[in-house]
């Protein structure tokens, strides 16, 4: 296949990006979006079809006016593989340019077993790249651990040691992407659910221990090593207590179920957020697991407020267990909230909004920053390289 004449990236990668941001769009819709003439349109479309990026279908009737097309995904086109590693298990998915992931395989993992989570993992995605050869661009993965330039460097919630994933490449043609859960749900939260629209979003995730992300403009600020984000480890706790990762005072251990188990007098569970869950369903009947509950409220709430005070956001989104520990003590949560915030900001405080895409957030994240990736020029160009290619692995299919 010959690239087409004249096929500069600025036009074809802007409409790429509202399929992205709305699967389905029309042809017409994109093109009055991104203040395209209709022969444009055309143009480009046509261009992006021949490269097996876009594919053009016939929108359903709404009622009278000319018919025009939906833009989906083409299905010859560019795949990311997508990996989540949680606390309890792992998934892959595989996502197309408009970044839904479809899950196709998984398993659970005991702590401690990242040789054994590895070997599984690459083999899930050998398999994706013998089925699906070339199209197979990035592999993109969300993992419950601090990422340093692409090293887990401090996975102690999943039991690991530091780890270097760069293993489960099925070859050394794909790119591999890394990042911290929070941050990618935080990514996809600001993108596409409750931080939607607006521009810079504080998005904090309550799990094992409590990490976020600011997203600015649609770009997660994670610094020079990509560790920003690691809001569960500022000194916003007792001085007393030593955190696993080696600090003192971690926020993380004020406002989890390690913190509620304290407060109830427990051993630190095995499984502090099926712990979380079930002091939280018992809350509204049992006292003292309303008290402990409310202490927990207070630690997160008077933290979100010197976050707001520092980073100002316009939005702060609450993932995992957050918007339910808001939800059991809300009078006590939104008091020190306020009490946190500087005075001129009570009177209109940032909005705190639970976020919308649930468990697959960091799932949808790990796509969006993968697609980023495949989706640059340098990404396109290699695409076209390879199309121009014979075939030499996989079906292609």
């Amino acid at each position: 296949m010959t690239r087409p004449r004249d096929a500069r990236w600025p036009g074809p990668l802007a409409l790429l990006n509202e399929v992205r941001r709305t699967p389905g769009v029309t042809r017409a819709d994109a093109a009055r979006r991104l203040g395209l003439g209709s022969g444009s349109a055309t143009d480009i479309t046509a261009r992006l079809r021949a490269l097996d990026l876009l594919d053009e279908v016939p929108a359903p009737a709404a009622g009278r006016g000319r018919p025009t097309t939906q833009l989906l995904p083409h299905p010859r086109g560019p795949l990311v593989a997508v990996v989540e590693v949680r606390y309890e298990g792992w998934r892959c998915a595989l996502a197309g340019i408009d970044g839904r992931p479809a899950t196709i395989a998984a398993g659970r993992h005991a702590h401690g077993a990242e040789q054994q989570v590895v070997r599984e993992i690459a083999d899930a995605l050998r398999d994706l790249r013998h089925r699906h050869g070339h199209r197979l661009r990035a592999v993109s993965v969300s993992v419950a651990a601090a990422v340093r330039h692409r090293h887990l460097v401090r996975p102690t919630t999943l039991g690991w040691d530091p780890t270097d994933l760069s293993g489960i490449l099925p070859d050394a043609a794909t790119a591999l992407v890394i990042g911290n859960d929070a941050t990618l749900a935080g990514l996809a939260e600001a993108r596409g659910g409750a931080g939607l629209g607006a521009g810079t979003v504080l998005h904090l995730t309550v799990e094992v221990g409590l990490g976020g992300v600011l997203v600015i403009d649609g770009v997660p600020a994670v610094g020079g090593s990509g560790t920003g984000g690691e809001y569960g480890h500022m000194p916003f706790g007792d001085r007393s207590r030593r955190c696993p990762c080696g600090a003192r005072g971690c926020w993380d251990n004020e406002v989890d179920g390690r913190a509620l188990a304290r407060y109830l007098g427990a051993a630190s569970p095995d499984d502090p957020r099926a712990f979380a869950l079930d002091v939280l369903q018992r809350a509204d009947h049992d006292a003292e697991a309303a008290g402990a509950v409310r202490s927990v409220a207070d630690a997160l709430a008077s933290g979100i407020a010197g976050l707001v005070n520092a980073h100002d956001p316009d939005l702060v989104t609450l993932g995992g267990l957050a918007p339910l520990i808001r939800t059991a003590a809300q009078p006590d949560f939104d008091a020190a909230y306020l009490d946190g915030l500087m005075e001129f900001r009570r009177t209109d405080p940032i909005p705190l909004r639970a976020a919308s895409l649930g468990d697959d957030g960091a799932l949808i994240g790990a796509a969006a920053a993968g697609l980023d990736v495949v989706l640059s020029e340098s990404g396109l160009d290699d695409w076209v390289a390879d199309l121009e290619r014979p075939a030499t692995t996989g079906t292609g299919t």
